[in-house]
């Protein structure tokens, strides 16, 4: 199993380009960046884990942006979005930003889309939750249209375009990884429709089996594993790994420079130590 890294990149944390590196640097295999574009300052919905909700996730970095800057520097490891926030994104653009960062990097780049779960914040984009999984899933479709034909064309409910030519194509073929993020049995679905992975968060192990056995049960190919959030914990990896993951994507908190190198150096250690 490969391990990568999963982080909030701020305003106020390590800055992308010297996380790329030390990332790299270190033998990781990945850098994994949430998006969130805002948060409404006056919210109901509650915060997933519980509790008040971290400010990291209104200061995040924008992740195309972010994964830019980390391939501008690095040559090896795996930039994956973590996950994008599709239904509250024009596809064309966003084909079109991700297509450049897998150019630019010479085919590193990993397509993690998600549905969401603030309602405020969907909203503000003109985001109707009660429709956001046919959105997400028109979303998905008319972008793999881009990356893969030439003119490309859609018509759906929520996105309708006409014949197009869009550049650059991704250089992976037929295009980027796309792995879906969530836990519910529409993700199982998400996943076998678009012929996806599946990006987990730390959920609890039984969880974890549950989804993958749903997802097996639909499908006879072999499914990426992939994660957002892991914790330092070997007991943890061993469980994914005898789940099938092929990377697990540890979490960093979003802290200044010098702690974030220490923390990747202590994660390295604790890597080696698993791998024996």
């Amino acid at each position: 199993m490969k391990f990568g890294i999963s982080t909030f990149v701020n305003d106020d944390t390590i800055d992308p380009v010297t996380l790329a590196r030390a990332i790299e640097e270190r033998g990781f295999d990945a850098l994994t960046i949430a998006e969130h574009t805002h948060i409404p300052a006056s919210r109901e919905t509650p915060y997933p884990a519980g509790g008040e909700l971290p400010d990291v996730y209104y200061k995040t970095l924008d992740p195309f942006v972010t994964l830019a800057a980390a391939a501008a520097v690095t040559s090896s490891i795996q930039l994956i979005t973590g996950i994008t926030l599709l239904i509250q994104r024009d596809p064309i653009i966003t084909a079109k930003e991700a297509a450049s960062i897998d150019l630019l990097s010479g085919g590193r780049f990993g397509f993690g889309v998600g549905a969401g779960w603030n309602i405020e914040e969907m909203r503000n984009h003109g985001t109707d939750p009660r429709t956001r999984g046919a959105l997400l899933d028109e979303r998905i479709e008319a972008i793999k249209a881009l990356w893969t034909s030439e003119p490309a064309e859609y018509h759906g409910r929520y996105v309708d375009f006409d014949a197009s030519y869009l550049r650059p194509k991704p250089v992976q073929s037929p295009h980027p990884p796309i792995l879906i993020g969530g836990d519910s049995d529409a993700t199982v679905k998400r996943i076998v429709r678009h012929g996806a992975g599946w990006m987990s968060n730390p959920l609890p192990v039984p969880r974890l089996t549950k989804r993958i056995e749903q997802i097996r049960q639909a499908t006879d190919r072999d499914v990426l594993l992939t994660t957002f959030g892991t914790p330092v914990k070997a007991n943890y990896w061993q469980a994914l790994e005898e789940l099938g993951y092929r990377q697990a994507n540890l979490l960093l908190p979003s802290v200044p420079r010098d702690e974030s190198l220490r923390l990747l150096d202590d994660y390295a250690k604790v890597v080696a130590d698993y791998r024996g």
